[in-house]
């Protein structure tokens, strides 16, 4: 089984461009897994990553295509814990969707895709940017 842990932000755009990635992977649906992870920065309301809409949707994608998926939340630094659920499953791969910054950007505001790639001692595949 092919284990990939794919990082989910707020954007229903990437999450969703990640989901057609891992489908497109070789194999079939039945080799792969997913662990979709979503770490909220701010969670004032307590909500849970099922009720993300970037999630839910990427989860549904998932389902559509027969892949296996599981879904993970966490706090805090969304870079770390992507790593960190890589790590603990022992993942083959980890999936990140980019987005276009500008130099100044990236300076004042770190970047999620940076420190994962950075941070990872597995393979990490980045998807197109916007």
């Amino acid at each position: 089984m092919y284990h990939v842990v794919v990082g989910v932000d707020d954007e229903t755009e990437r999450a969703l461009r990640c989901a057609e990635e891992v489908v497109g992977l070789p194999g079939g649906p039945e080799e792969k897994s997913v662990t979709l992870i979503h770490a909220f920065v701010d969670n004032p309301n307590g909500a849970s990553a099922t009720q993300v809409q970037s999630v839910r949707e990427a989860a549904d994608y998932l389902e559509e295509n027969g892949i296996e998926y599981q879904i993970e939340e966490s706090s805090g630094d969304p870079a770390d814990a992507i790593v960190t659920t890589a790590d603990r499953e022992d993942a083959n791969l980890i999936l990140v969707g980019g987005r276009k910054r500008s130099p100044a950007g990236k300076a004042l505001f770190g970047s999620v895709t940076q420190s994962v790639i950075l941070g990872a001692e597995r393979p990490v595949m980045v998807t197109g940017v916007e």
